[in-house]
């Protein structure tokens, strides 16, 4: 009997610390962490990385696209979900989000991750300038791979949240690549900086703190009644990105007349919702189900 105690007790303890270490790989690099895990515990799901196309000269302008292992090229074509990635401008790689592809093509979606130049190349408007320019190039490729660029929806966390909000919001970006903007269904931000003038943090002086117009890089600077559908997420333990930021946006869409919904989750914070995205996670939470069914409304 005390022999059973001990085994529970180590195997508790061996659980704690395996916990520990995995949580604090997660805040090392969260995203190639997430990927394994999610690999490993959640396999394929009949998705595959079709291509990788460069968006530019520099090593960060990529874009990568995820489909069907197997599809029939007689099958219509599919809608088209963008996921642009965080890391407060100064980090990521969307080679490391293979876990969102595994998430959104079973559910019926071409999925195309962004790559965009960080800092100090990525500084205010490249990062915009880069995401339009993936977008531009995703419009005029993604029939190749079974997608319809006509029923494209953007989605992106943190970082890559105001990526998208302005590139949908601010027309210009998307014109200056030859792009359309029509083609724009739906946008999703997860944890999303959308009002944060003046500059405080390093990461935002850093990207912000030259531009001629300050103000001009705000998203709540930018409202139209025309701009797309949107579905903001945020967690209300977000201490990076508070949650007033989704709530101002939301807010200023609606008085305008434009489609935006906010759904907020109490025990989140900052990078729950991109967590959330992952197995184990995945199939514990309703996020890739609430994203997938704003996604298949907008692009019907």
């Amino acid at each position: 009997m005390r022999f059973f105690f001990w085994a529970l007790a180590v195997l508790a303890i061996v659980l704690v610390v395996g916990g520990l270490a995995l949580q604090f790989a997660i805040a090392r690099n969260g995203p190639a962490v997430l990927d394994t895990v999610d690999r490993l515990t959640g396999g394929a799901r009949g998705a595959k990385r079709l291509a990788t196309l460069k968006t530019g000269e520099h090593p960060a302008q990529k874009l990568i696209i995820w489909g069907l292992e197997t599809r029939d090229p007689a099958d219509p074509p599919l809608p088209v979900l963008v996921f642009v990635h965080g890391g407060s401008w100064r980090s990521g790689d969307p080679d490391d989000y293979g876990f969102v592809g595994r998430a959104f093509v079973p559910e019926g979606f071409i999925v195309a991750l962004v790559g965009y130049r960080l800092m100090p190349d990525g500084a205010y408007p490249a990062m915009l300038e880069d995401t339009a320019k993936a977008i531009a190039l995703l419009d005029a490729t993604v029939s190749d791979y079974g997608g319809d660029p006509s029923r494209t929806v953007i989605a992106g966390h943190s970082a890559g949240a105001y990526n998208v909000v302005m590139t949908a919001l601010e027309r210009q970006w998307l014109e200056r690549k030859g792009a359309s903007n029509d083609s724009l269904r739906g946008v999703i931000g997860l944890s999303g900086p959308y009002d944060f003038y003046p500059f405080d943090s390093d990461s935002t002086k850093a990207a912000f703190g030259l531009a001629p117009d300050p103000e001009a890089t705000q998203p709540l600077n930018h409202i139209r009644a025309d701009t797309p559908p949107m579905l903001l997420i945020h967690g209300e333990r977000d201490e990076l990105v508070g949650l007033r930021n989704s709530r101002a946006l939301t807010l200023a869409l609606t008085e305008a007349g434009a489609q935006a919904r906010l759904v907020t989750y109490p025990e989140m914070a900052h990078n729950d919702p991109l967590i959330a995205l992952a197995e184990p996670w995945r199939s514990r939470r309703d996020l890739v189900a609430t994203m997938s069914k704003f996604a298949r409304e907008v692009t019907r």
